[in-house]
């Protein structure tokens, strides 16, 4: 199977050149490796007095620094080079330290080819169709095919890059620079019965001391136990205390001990544990009480919330809708950091999950109960808007940091919502009163129009038939706008109710300022509904007439003139 496939790239060809020109025997020419004495180092280059050359050759300083291994070099160190061009037409001698590396490097891969010799490597990268491999020795870049990766198909290979390792070379090409190697038959040389005899060594509940940290995925670590066998220990059996990742806790060829928690014959796995270690704090859990106050240190902070510690192991939730009374859908980290202690309520302990609730809120007093304390329902404040939505009008108490509503129903008793509120615009400053508080549903209602006594209170003690006097505001076609004497209520009289008579039944009869006398013919206090009726009071007026003027014998009306024609006369009397 061919492994790689792109051979013609400029790097695999001038990689074939360098290496054909180097196994080739001659004497001091291009393309050969060669030794050189550092003569000079300045902030940029390194000067180098190469044996039969005429003039010094010079190369950057980082390449010489990567050739050394970041190590310290001085001036009559020796740097194995590789000569590119013997004069340029600069009359430059141009060499390199890393492609000299690069062909030192496959000289060893080659070596361990020919002796059939497992080389050291570490996986440095995925890529399509496997993975990359740096050569421990060289740095030189060989492939590994993902099926040769393992044997047997992994879900992941986090845990193993970065971790350093054996590889067998499995295939060699040394003109398209190609190396190909396996792990999978690393792995396969321990032989499964032998495997198995060291399964037999363990048993759970056994401690193993010293294990070595050899790699870490997102679901657990990696450890090489007696230098035997790889075990792992699951995230959630690192530590009592939350762990998002094990890099957060272990670094690479540390030592722990482990607890044998699980053996799987069949799989030839081992599971270990770290916290089986340690006493489970959740055995202390009766020291703590739901409702009552604690401290707590925040260990992790996420998006719904923050994970919180009580003691060493303890862990518990504290989810955002408890983090404060008045701030809602704010990320957790505007209020959290790392490392914060805070007061905490306990407020549900899960025993048989182990879970422990917590509330910060809690841990404060309720603004809109402070707020309920100072102004009680009826009490009168200034405020400033904070928003202007749909029907509502929104304000900030900036004493306690909490918000309040009114709705547009509320701003007048006698204007219509829609004209009201256009009146109002944010960061305006008003007197309202207070006229409802729900402090655990955290809602305060407030009122412009409630700081006035209701007009509508004159109607309490009125009724059917009463007879009302009122001023006229306007006048249209359907009908005339009134008031009551000394009220702000406007009250509309329909075109129909009048007069009796069809044709007094106009508006224009009537100039804004007109005081008229209206009987009540409807009232529903609760409902705030009043209509008023000139023709009412003509026929209660008439029907006043017939029964004090009219013969009960002759069974006719005396003649009289109408309420309609007494106002009309009256008013020409008046001009």
């Amino acid at each position: 199977m061919e492994v790689y496939k792109d051979i013609s790239s400029s790097q695999n060809q001038e990689f074939k050149k360098l290496l054909i020109d180097n196994f080739s025997k001659t004497k001091i020419e291009e393309g050969k490796l060669l030794v050189g004495t550092i003569t000079k180092i300045s902030e940029k280059h390194v000067y180098l007095l190469i044996d039969g050359m005429k003039s010094e050759a010079l190369i950057d300083v980082n390449e010489a620094k990567s050739a050394f291994e970041n190590k310290q070099f001085k001036e009559n160190d020796k740097l194995e080079v590789f000569l590119e061009k013997i004069e340029d037409k600069n009359g430059e001698v141009i060499v390199s330290a890393s492609k000299a590396q690069k062909i030192r490097g496959w000289y060893k891969l080659e070596k361990a080819f020919e002796e059939n010799i497992n080389v050291k490597g570490k996986i440095v990268s995925k890529c399509k169709g496997g993975v990359i491999v740096e050569h421990a020795d060289t740095k030189s870049l060989m492939f590994c095919p993902g099926s040769q990766v393992d044997s047997k198909p992994l879900k992941s290979l986090d845990h193993l890059i970065g971790v350093e390792q054996d590889f067998k070379i499995i295939k060699l090409d040394k003109f398209r620079g190609n190396a190909c190697v396996s792990r999978r038959e690393v792995i396969s040389s321990v032989k499964k019965e032998d495997k198995a005899k060291i399964l037999e060594k363990y048993k759970v509940g056994d401690i193993v001391k010293n294990s070595v940290v050899k790699g870490y995925s997102s679901f657990g670590c990696f450890f090489e136990v007696n230098n035997e066998i790889d075990v792992l220990v699951h995230l959630q059996e690192i530590s009592y205390s939350r762990i998002n990742h094990p890099d957060e806790v272990f670094t690479i060829g540390e030592k722990h001990d482990l607890k044998v928690i699980s053996i799987d014959n069949d799989k030839m796995q081992i599971s270990c544990s770290i916290k089986a270690l340690t006493p489970d704090p959740f055995e202390n859990i009766s020291n703590y009480k739901v409702g009552k106050t604690y401290k707590a240190k925040v260990i992790k902070v996420v998006d719904y919330g923050a994970f919180c510690e009580l003691q060493s192991g303890l862990t518990c939730l504290l989810h955002s809708s408890e983090i404060s009374w008045t701030k809602k859908n704010v990320s957790p980290n505007k209020f959290f950091k790392i490392g914060d202690e805070i007061d905490c309520v306990i407020t549900d302990i899960d025993k048989e999950k182990k879970r422990i609730a917590i509330s910060h809120k809690l841990a404060k007093e309720n603004p809109y109960e402070s707020f309920k304390k100072k102004y009680p329902v009826n009490s009168v404040l200034k405020s400033k808007i904070s928003n202007i939505k749909d029907f509502s009008i929104y304000l900030n108490i900036e004493e306690f940091d909490i918000d309040g509503f009114m709705h547009a129903n509320d701003l007048s008793y006698s204007s219509k919502p829609e004209d009201e509120i256009i009146k109002y615009k944010k960061g305006d400053e008003i007197e309202v009163k207070v006229i409802e508080i729900k402090s655990q549903d955290q809602k305060i209602k407030f009122g412009v129009k409630q700081l006035k006594e209701d007009p509508f209170n004159i109607f309490k003690n009125k009724k059917v038939n009463d007879i009302l006097t009122v001023k006229v505001k306007s006048t249209s076609s359907k009908g005339i706008m009134v008031a009551p004497e000394g009220n702000d209520l406007d009250i509309f009289i329909k075109k129909s109710q009048i007069a009796i008579n069809q044709g007094d039944a106009r508006s224009n009869r009537f100039i804004q300022g007109d005081r008229i006398d209206a009987a009540i013919a409807e009232i529903n206090v609760e409902k705030r509904k009043i209509v008023l009726s000139i023709k009412l009071l003509e026929e209660m007026q008439n029907k006043e007439a017939v029964s004090k003027f009219s013969s009960p014998l002759s069974g006719k009306n005396l003649p009289f003139s109408t309420l309609s024609e007494k106002m009309d006369n009256k008013k020409k009397e008046e001009k």
